[in-house]
């Protein structure tokens, strides 16, 4: 069921389906809700899955200045208030992880669990912050498209994008239809974040950490830098990129299902 909450009268979108105990998944960078359409009809056979788009993504309105994660963690935090389900495994891709990083700092009593799925609780270094900018300005010289279709592409491993061919175009078709100043308020609330590893260090619900053994975005060696809280568990997908709820989508959900159950039971 595809629903809609104002918050401070900006519109946000998202979709409910199952039942049970309650799994959101926050999408990432150039993605919406859409991204996790399969993966989330499939979650929702033993879960209450939510899938939202965030600001300025999708069917949702963005909001005006400060661009920031906790402002994106806020709509989740609506919605949740809205359905009054008062506890959530949160589970993030990429930037959905940083989203849910901020959510776990601001709204630590509605988090039963947390996933962060090809993500990472540090801050940009300089070099990335440099980089957001130069994407910024290569999108307001007209540049989105080009930039859609090539990050369409980056997320999967190299050995993978001919045979997710189907999974490539229909990633570029999402990216391409977020706003240019959608994808700009992304780049600089990234770009703006802080550093939460002490929050994921200190945090007081099970944590699950999937790693994609080809992922470009995030470096192995992250893995000897995160401070890991006591109830940790990391799977690496040995088959996939940046998209393992595409590239390795059974392995997955059953990485998520049996989470859930650790979580809730």
């Amino acid at each position: 069921m595809e629903k809609q909450i104002y918050n401070n009268n900006v519109r946000i979108n998202y979709k409910i389906e199952g039942k049970g105990s309650t799994v959101v998944l926050i999408h990432g960078f150039l993605e919406t809700s859409e991204t996790w359409r399969d993966f989330s009809n499939k979650l929702s056979e033993k879960h209450l899955v939510i899938t939202a788009d965030l600001p300025g993504h999708g069917k949702s309105e963005l909001y005006e200045e400060p661009y920031t994660m906790c402002r994106y963690a806020e709509s989740i935090y609506y919605i949740l208030q809205e359905e009054e389900i008062e506890n959530a495994l949160i589970t993030g891709h990429s930037m959905g992880g940083y989203v849910a990083l901020a959510f776990a700092e601001n709204y630590p009593h509605m988090l039963s669990g947390l996933c962060l799925f090809h993500s990472s609780p540090f801050a940009d270094n300089e070099e990335k912050k440099k980089n957001r900018d130069k994407v910024i300005n290569q999108i307001k010289h007209g540049n989105k498209n080009l930039i859609c279709s090539d990050h369409a592409k980056a997320v999967f491993a190299d050995y993978n994008i001919s045979t997710f061919k189907n999974a490539v175009s229909e990633g570029e078709k999402i990216a391409k239809s977020i706003p240019e100043e959608a994808v700009i308020a992304s780049l600089t609330a990234m770009k703006k974040r802080k550093d939460r590893s002490e929050i994921l260090k200190n945090l007081q619900v099970p944590f699950l950490y999937i790693f994609g053994n080809s992922d470009r975005f995030i470096p192995r060696t992250i893995l000897n830098k995160i401070d890991f809280p006591k109830d940790t568990s990391i799977e690496i997908l040995k088959k996939s990129g940046h998209t393992g709820m595409i590239e390795e989508k059974e392995k997955s959900l059953k990485l998520i299902n049996d989470f859930a159950d650790k979580v809730y039971f």
